[in-house]
């Protein structure tokens, strides 16, 4: 199984969006017995940011029930892959690849501004999973 996680400070935001892209990914290239998903962050919110609920609900999610949540750094470390949203302080062991995406906060921001975020959080999600469908044996073991 391939780990991956997507944090942020808050997990109110950026991390939401990926979560939620990432879930949607998994689903459509029927990798759910391959990739588990952990979302979270250092210092969680106390609800996802309501610009994020509403640009991503104008792309079919529902992330009003989402309670951003912390994650600990023994999660964190035992994951393949873990893409901080443009915050990290992240101090893992050399195994895990950690990624910078250096995203914008949409927090406050117009909606424009929050679409824009909502497209490159998407691209990055897409990315990933191409780039683990292409590097990695994640077909399920066949007899």
């Amino acid at each position: 199984m391939t780990r991956i996680a997507l944090v942020c400070v808050q997990n109110a935001g950026r991390s939401q969006m990926a979560t939620a892209y990432a879930e949607r990914e998994r689903a459509v290239r029927g990798l759910e017995n391959e990739v588990e998903i952990l979302s979270g962050g250092t210092r969680p919110a106390d609800e996802v940011h309501d610009e994020v609920q509403e640009a991503m609900a104008e792309e079919g999610f529902d992330l009003a029930g989402r309670t951003p949540t912390s994650i600990s750094t023994d999660e964190l470390e035992s994951c393949d892959v873990v893409a901080t949203m443009g915050c990290s302080t992240l101090d893992l062991n050399a195994e895990v690849d950690v990624r910078d995406w250096d995203l914008e906060d949409p927090h406050g921001k117009s909606p424009e501004r929050v679409h824009e975020i909502r497209e490159d959080v998407r691209r990055r999600v897409t990315a990933l999973f191409d780039e683990l469908e292409s590097g990695r044996d994640l077909d399920p073991v066949t007899e």
